[in-house]
């Protein structure tokens, strides 16, 4: 099973997947029965670095509302500092209702400077 380190580009990809799920108000037992693997195995996913097959991939990442790009092209995010990809891993995972919200805040910092 790959690991993070075998997998450049995912190094994230746990982490989102947790942060997502969190946002979402989904548990990891709910998650898993829709990805239809093990709780344990989204356990690993999530805390222990563990990079799934394709086919959970692309599952966690489409309920999950996680660009694949970031993870199939490390260069996207290569560039920005890791605080840029934590606010960007953030707005992704943020529900589409809340996001005035986030722009009115940015709005009003940009307006400050």
């Amino acid at each position: 099973m790959a690991k993070v380190k075998d997998c450049p580009g995912f190094e994230t990809f746990g982490e989102d997947v947790k942060e997502a799920r969190k946002v979402r108000n989904i548990s990891r037992k709910d998650l898993a029965e829709q990805v239809n693997i093990d709780t344990r195995y989204l356990a690993n996913i999530e805390n222990e670095g563990t990079i799934p097959s394709l086919p959970v991939i692309i599952q966690l990442a489409e309920i999950c509302g996680l660009p694949m790009g970031r993870y199939f092209n490390p260069k996207i995010c290569g560039a920005e500092s890791p605080q840029r990809q934590r606010v960007r891993r953030k707005l992704e995972a943020c529900p589409e209702e809340y996001l005035p919200i986030a722009e009115g805040v940015l709005d009003g910092i940009l307006r400050v400077k």
